[in-house]
């Protein structure tokens, strides 16, 4: 049994056990990565794949026992090398942040910043998607950490924790009849085109939730993933927009105005999470803290131990 049996095993499933796309990912030949995976079948006794003929098409009942073992192994495997390098080089590396569009454009910049003056040979990287895309992206060993609002908190082989609270404003054009409202309703909203967040970002779950409690449909006129574009269609005059609090900036959005929201939409929490059993470079640590200054390094190891079960802001 080598080290190189298990990586073409995982390669294997992660592209849909197609050995050829698993060899080319791995810069190898088809018939080597084929014959590896025979050869480890015959060590171990059992089948990992099922088979079609010379092509796999999935995992036995046993093989998938094989993968959680495989995946363990290289994790720690992945976990060594980090600890040399950490080692060899305390503030150098790379770095790699999966997250929503909202925290890049309007939560990180700030806490990018002031990381890369504490660690300017770092090489940061940030990578965009949905919820569910920036979660795979920690799981598969691309990003070091994900950070969004949507449910994050609930995917398998990741630890999650709260970084900080934040609501929904409504933002209007100046001299808007909501702006008369001394707390604006669901009613009231519903009367206007609304323009707001695709389903998949920034607590727009929290938002249909709201509306369909109370029985009410509003007319969604425009979805993006992008507050700026939001704010941009409300400035023209098509309807009423729902953006997170954090992306309403008085001194920039001077043609608009914002109504808090949290008392019709809850709070939200973002959330920052990293791969259960990973090994985090100090600077990793130091970012967490940087983003949520409650969050320090005996906080995040706990949570890494399995003890964060009852930490909420």
């Amino acid at each position: 049994m080598n080290l190189h049996q298990l990586r073409f095993v995982r390669e294997a499933v992660r592209q849909n056990y197609n050995l050829t796309d698993a060899a080319k990912a791995l810069f190898t030949s088809q018939p080597g990565v084929s014959k590896a995976i025979i050869e480890l079948e015959e060590e171990l006794g059992v089948d990992i794949f099922t088979r079609h003929g010379k092509r796999i098409r999935g995992l036995t009942e046993p093989g998938r026992l094989v993968l959680q073992s495989v995946e363990l192994i290289m994790q720690e495997i992945d976990s060594l090398k980090r600890i040399g390098k950490e080692y060899a080089a305390q503030d150098s590396g790379s770095f790699t942040i999966a997250t929503t569009h909202t925290q890049a454009r309007y939560t990180l910049p700030k806490v990018v910043q002031a990381f890369m003056l504490k660690f300017p040979k770092v090489r940061l990287s940030l990578l965009q998607g949905n919820p569910r895309q920036i979660a795979e992206m920690v799981q598969r060993d691309q990003a070091d950490l994900a950070i969004a609002t949507e449910s994050i908190a609930g995917v398998d082989g990741l630890i999650t924790l709260p970084c900080y609270q934040w609501e929904h404003m409504v933002v209007v054009p100046h001299e808007h009849p909501l702006l008369k409202s001394k707390s604006v309703t669901l009613e009231e909203i519903a009367a206007y085109p609304v323009i707001t967040y695709d389903s998949a970002f920034a607590g727009r779950s929290k938002i249909d939730h709201a509306f369909t409690l109370r029985e009410i449909k509003p007319d969604i006129l425009l979805e993006a993933i992008d507050a700026d574009v939001i704010k941009t269609y409300v400035e023209l005059g098509m309807g009423i927009g729902i953006i997170a609090g954090m992306a309403f900036d008085p001194e920039r959005d001077r043609n608009l105005r914002a109504i808090p929201a949290g008392h019709l939409f809850g709070m939200n929490i973002s959330r920052v999470a990293v791969k259960q059993g990973a090994y985090l470079r100090s600077y990793i640590y130091t970012f967490i803290e940087l983003l949520t200054p409650s969050l320090n390094r005996k906080l995040v190891e706990q949570a890494m131990r399995g003890e964060h079960e009852n930490y909420e802001l």
